[in-house]
């Protein structure tokens, strides 16, 4: 990755940073499967800049990275993020600074809800779904997971069921970092299970 854009969250008092990335994640995936280059393959990958921020888990700031000027400027961003244009500070593209020593992988870590968990386990133990679901819930037990998160939309699931049925879930998301690039695929989300981009 060779070339970046950094997006800066702005939250008010009317629209905090958990809605932010809701709202701006959603539209950087549209954009990402909108110009993807295979299935559910992307030629930009993301980069969360202040992860594991002490105020915010994921921070405000996005960064956007690809191996092409090209490539950043055919996703046309600002064009996405529009409607947001109150709450997103869009800088230029700008070259990957010479020397990077570091490079950080962002996946997509599965987690299963709590609700699933309670499924199984009330057949399991062939007891009542409500009340597992109570119990789990009253233990934590839910396989909490300390991993940011952002809040989705599913649009296919949307698309298919139609309006009032829930389409919401959660991309946990995890961040490995090492001293050496890694090649991988990167997804529609711009993550990737093997890919690095470099930290800096």
């Amino acid at each position: 990755m060779k070339y970046y854009l950094d997006i800066t969250l702005l939250p008010d008092a009317e629209a905090n940073l958990g809605f932010l990335w809701q709202k701006a994640f959603q539209q950087v995936h549209i954009a990402l499967v909108d110009n993807k280059i295979g299935d559910n393959e992307s030629a930009v990958a993301i980069s969360i800049i202040n992860y594991g921020d002490k105020d915010f888990p994921l921070g405000n700031q996005l960064r956007l990275l690809a191996n092409t000027e090209e490539d950043l400027q055919k996703l046309d961003i600002h064009r996405w993020l529009n409607r947001l244009s109150d709450y997103c500070h869009i800088k230029p593209i700008r070259s990957v600074p010479s020397g990077v020593s570091q490079y950080a992988s962002f996946k997509r870590k599965p987690v299963k809800s709590i609700e699933k968990k309670a499924q199984r386990r009330a057949v399991h133990l062939n007891k009542p779904y409500d009340e597992v679901l109570a119990y789990l819930r009253k233990e934590a037990r839910s396989g909490d997971c300390k991993l940011p998160f952002i809040n989705m939309d599913s649009q296919e699931t949307k698309k298919r069921s139609g309006p009032g049925d829930s389409s919401h879930f959660l991309i946990f998301i995890e961040r490995v970092l090492g001293d050496r690039p890694a090649e991988g695929k990167f997804d529609c989300y711009g993550l990737s299970k093997t890919g690095t981009v470099p930290w800096f």
